[in-house]
Parts: structure tokens; C-alpha cells; sequence
């Protein structure tokens, strides 16, 4: 993805950069996302996501995503990971579940890649080094 670093833009590999483009698109299904800080909206989606997806004027792009329960295609559709993980908990998603997406590998390949990656540091604070 980019990022824009004194007004030019870069590609980050592996990140999905929120800025304002990301924003604007984004806008109608992160509003409908942070809706589900209420238990009853949360409810409502599940009882008819057609209906709730419109009463948020949500794109197409937006709405195909959700259906595929595609969290990657949320996210280039400007979808913010903060809001979108309330989302993905309805969906049945977890961090886990969405990191794996992320990386491109399995639920159990991310997991133990936090692990190792967990014993590194946890060794390196062992001997003194920095993180």
C-alpha cells in the first residue's frame, strides 16, 4: 500500500495505509462499523445485512466485501482495520484470523509466527539487547 511522506506517496509492502483517500473511501462502511458499538445494531446486521448495508449507503465494493466476508477486500475498499474489527467479530473473525489474511498464510502459521517472534524478543530482553 502507500503512504504519503512529504506529499509523495510510497508503497509500504505488507500494510494497507490509512490516509484520507483511504478515508473518503471508506467513510460510508466505517460509519456503519463503528454503528456495531451497540449491541442492538449488531443485532439488526445479523437479522438482515442486506437492509443494514443500506441504510448506510454502503458501495458496491462495500457490499460485495461484506457478503465474501473478503476483510482484505474491506480494507483496499478503505475500510479501517479499528472499525472493521467489530465487523469481523460478528463474522466469526478474530486478531488471528485477520493478521493470517493479512500475511497471506494460515491461522496456525500466524500463530506460530507470533510465537517465535515472541521467543526472540523475549530472549533478546533476556541478554540485555534491544528489541
Amino acid at each position: 500500500m502507500t503512504e504519503v511522506t512529504g506529499g509523495a506517496r510510497r508503497d509500504i509492502p505488507g500494510t494497507y495505509v490509512f490516509d484520507g483517500d483511504a478515508a473518503r473511501r471508506g467513510f460510508a462502511i466505517n460509519e456503519m462499523c463503528f454503528s456495531f458499538n451497540k449491541a442492538e445494531n449488531r443485532a439488526a446486521f445479523a437479522a438482515d445485512e442486506e437492509a443494514y448495508m443500506e441504510r448506510f449507503g454502503l458501495s458496491d465494493a462495500h457490499k460485495q466485501a461484506i457478503r465474501n466476508r473478503d476483510v482484505i477486500g474491506m480494507l483496499n475498499a478503505g475500510g479501517n482495520i479499528y472499525y472493521l474489527a467489530k465487523l469481523a467479530g460478528i463474522l466469526g473473525l478474530g486478531v488471528q484470523d485477520i493478521g493470517a489474511l493479512q500475511t497471506g498464510t494460515t491461522v496456525e502459521e500466524f500463530k506460530a509466527a507470533l510465537l517465535a517472534h515472541g521467543a526472540r524478543l523475549k530472549e533478546m530482553t533476556k541478554h540485555g539487547e534491544a528489541a
